[in-house]
């Protein structure tokens, strides 16, 4: 069975534009999340694009500031700056990946812990490992309300990470052991260097795949019966009006006659992702008017 993310993207949308409204009926402003791409990037473009339209149809203000692709690590470093030392803005995120001659760890530790909706920065990801509330990196965040949401029992299963990115798997394998539900999973977390990799996948309860190899997972490495979470989107070359269509790290066709539930792509992770980030920015505001109130 499919799980959905697009539906379940659009129920959670709703529920933030309600809060959204009734904050805003108090005289309080919207939160206001800002965007910077640099470059070209079509990728990029198109989830950036994605991430204003949310924004708009859950009553955010945002804001896109867009760089030429020879714009210097020095020009971006004092634009987060500025922006940390905004109060109107409350989330900034700088979409990945950057020009080769921009430094991201250095951009990424530039931007305020505060306003870190996208969960990369140091700080944030010390409290995530420790337990901590913290902002949540949007895909993994994503990942835990699919799973929660449509009833997925996580507490004492195993749980196989393919993967071991610092946007998804390594935070992954964390959440998914921690004490808390979705969590209390026994967690194997995997990689391109594991040997024999599908012996481990065939014992995975739930299966979490951010390899970013298109059509990688295939039926005989999965259980049946296995929850199969496909974080991968790959553009592929196609016969068709775009040139290309999106693949995920999984065989969807094959693996769905085995799996008891499966994240189609598209529409399966990547709207969740989505969600992660506005949820983060709206916690991000209410901390600030926490704070203005104490």
């Amino acid at each position: 069975m499919d799980l959905n993310g697009k539906a379940l993207s659009d129920v959670i949308k709703e529920e933030i534009a309600r809060e959204v409204l009734e904050l805003t009926s108090k005289g309080l402003r919207p939160p206001h999340l800002v965007a910077i791409l640099v470059g070209e990037d079509g990728a990029s473009k198109t989830y950036v694009k994605n991430k204003e339209n949310a924004c708009k149809k859950v009553g955010f203000n945002s804001t896109v500031m867009r760089f030429a692709a020879d714009t210097t690590e020095e020009d971006l470093l004092r634009e987060i700056a500025a922006i940390n030392e905004n109060d109107q803005i409350d989330g900034l995120i700088v979409q990945l990946p950057l020009p080769a001659h921009i430094s991201e760890p250095r951009v990424t530790h530039a931007i305020d812990p505060s306003k870190d909706v996208d969960g990369f920065h140091d700080v944030n990801i010390g409290k995530l490992t420790k337990g901590e509330d913290t902002f949540i990196s949007a895909t993994p965040y994503g990942i835990l309300q699919l799973l929660d949401r449509n009833g997925i029992e996580t507490s004492g299963k195993h749980c196989v990470v393919v993967g071991r990115s610092n946007i998804v798997g390594r935070p992954m394998s964390i959440l998914m052991s921690r004490n808390d539900n979705p969590g209390n999973a026994t967690v194997t977390l995997t990689h391109s260097r594991t040997r024999d990799l599908a012996s481990y996948t065939r014992m995975a309860d739930i299966l979490i795949v951010a390899l970013g190899r298109p059509e990688f997972v295939t039926a005989d490495m999965v259980r049946p019966g296995a929850v199969v979470i496909d974080v991968g989107i790959t553009r592929v070359d196609a016969q068709n009006e775009k040139g290309y269509v999106l693949k995920g790290d999984v065989a969807y066709e094959e693996v769905k006659e085995v799996a008891s539930w499966i994240t189609p792509v598209p529409g399966g992770v990547g709207p969740m992702t989505i969600i992660g980030l506005m949820q983060n920015t709206l916690k991000a505001y209410k901390q600030k008017l926490a704070n203005r109130t104490a």
